[in-house]
């Protein structure tokens, strides 16, 4: 069991885990550029083969198994990327796998851990109620543990991103990072630290799941009362102890993130750089927002993109309602012949796009606002939605801007 983070495991690890990683060679954002004032680039692992960075933790640390514990089988938790990444590495070395996993995890997750071969238990609520299980399954059965981040070698695993960073742009200033437990943050942060100690490296929690940013402030590991957030994959509790004094010593800062923010992120990189990330992933994006400095070279590490349809749809949604691309408002009509008509060549004119209408000729008996007229439109944002209603204003009626949610 290693004891402690070196250059040469980290070598080492780098070497092994190009045998089953995909190259994801960072992309130059001038969207992001732009808006931030620096100039970022994307590492999108998203792409790998298990459509996230976790292979490389947990096939590194399966490579390091003597023959006889691959043979006793592993055993790990995790929300569903390590899930995978530990799945597609116990078959490739041939041992078998049990992966207990959250009962609120994706099902598309669940679908594609079954699919590498690996035994799936759906157990707890979050990863922590997982995790114990897990455990408990380990001495009960006497399988090896992998855990999905408070372990070295996984997270030496891990940090072959960073040496991919600074091997593509050995200028990099600073390094945004997720944090969920840890893992992925000690291996690149360490690893960069130890290749050049002017590089920042920044970890990025949801608030909602802000275990790391307090524990830091109590100086030890703390654990949460609870986690909320939309970011599944880093919905986590408690930091690993083990990887915690190196991210003590090696995080440069932490920012936290809304998840609203994320709902912004996503259609960001969907939209500009057609990449499906999922809301863990999109938590470096976010925090490009949150930097003060400009004119510095920063990597995004976009850590996955295993986001369910369901998510998906309810994600989009949002963000279309949160820029103003897609709103409602009601607005009251004279029960006379035209006034449906007068309120869409109102709405023509300013270039909305009806999406739906809903007309209740009963919400009243007075006749001379006898209608309630619904209407869900498209726009261009912000600027082009009060354009809109303002035209309305104009042409007499009063609109009330409604609740989008559910209407389309």
């Amino acid at each position: 069991m290693m004891t402690e983070l070196t250059l040469d495991r980290f070598e080492e690890a780098y070497e092994k885990v190009q045998e089953v990683v995909l190259p994801t060679n960072l992309i130059q954002s001038d969207f992001f550029s732009e808006i931030t004032g620096n100039r970022v680039y994307l590492k999108p692992e998203n792409l790998q083969l298990t459509g996230a960075y976790k292979i490389r933790g947990a096939y590194y640390k399966i490579s390091t198994l003597t023959e006889e514990e691959r043979n006793r089988g592993i055993v790990t938790a995790s929300a569903g990327n390590h899930a995978q990444g530990v799945a597609y590495a116990a078959k490739v070395f041939g041992a078998p796998a049990t992966i207990v996993m959250p009962t609120t995890t994706p099902l598309l997750k669940v679908n594609r851990t079954r699919a590498l071969g690996a035994e799936v238990l759906l157990y707890g609520d979050v990863y922590d109620e997982a995790c114990e299980k897990a455990i408990a399954l380990a001495e009960e059965k006497g399988y090896v543990f992998v855990h999905p981040f408070d372990d070295l070698e996984v997270a030496t695993g891990q940090g072959s991103i960073a040496m991919e960073i600074i091997k593509e742009l050995p200028t990099v200033d600073i390094i945004l990072v997720p944090v969920g437990g840890g893992g992925l943050a000690t291996g690149v942060s360490t690893l960069a630290r130890m290749l050049n100690p002017k590089i920042r490296v920044i970890g990025v929690e949801p608030e909602g799941a802000n275990c790391l940013q307090e524990s830091l402030k109590a100086g030890h590991p703390v654990t949460l009362p609870g986690v909320s957030t939309i970011a599944d994959g880093t919905a986590v509790k408690t930091p690993g102890e083990k990887v915690f004094p190196y991210l003590k010593e090696n995080l440069s800062d932490i920012i936290t993130i809304d998840d609203n923010e994320l709902i912004v992120a996503f259609l960001d990189v969907l939209e500009n750089h057609k990449l499906l990330v999922e809301n863990s992933g999109l938590l470096t994006v976010a925090a490009l927002r949150h930097i003060k400095e400009k004119n510095k070279k920063i990597v995004s590490i976009l850590s996955g993109g295993n986001m369910d349809i369901i998510t998906l749809s309810s994600v989009v949604q949002n963000g279309l309602i949160q820029r103003s691309r897609i709103f409602t408002v009601s607005v009251y009509l004279p029960d006379v012949p035209g006034q449906l008509n007068k309120v869409s060549q109102i709405i023509a004119q300013e270039q909305g796009n009806v999406i739906r209408l809903d007309h209740n000729q009963f919400i009243s008996v007075n006749r001379n606002s006898a209608v309630e007229l619904t209407i869900t439109m498209e726009a261009f944002g912000h600027e082009h939605k009060e354009k809109i209603i303002e035209a309305l204003e104009k042409g007499g009626f009063s609109p009330v801007e409604r609740n989008t949610r559910g209407t389309y």
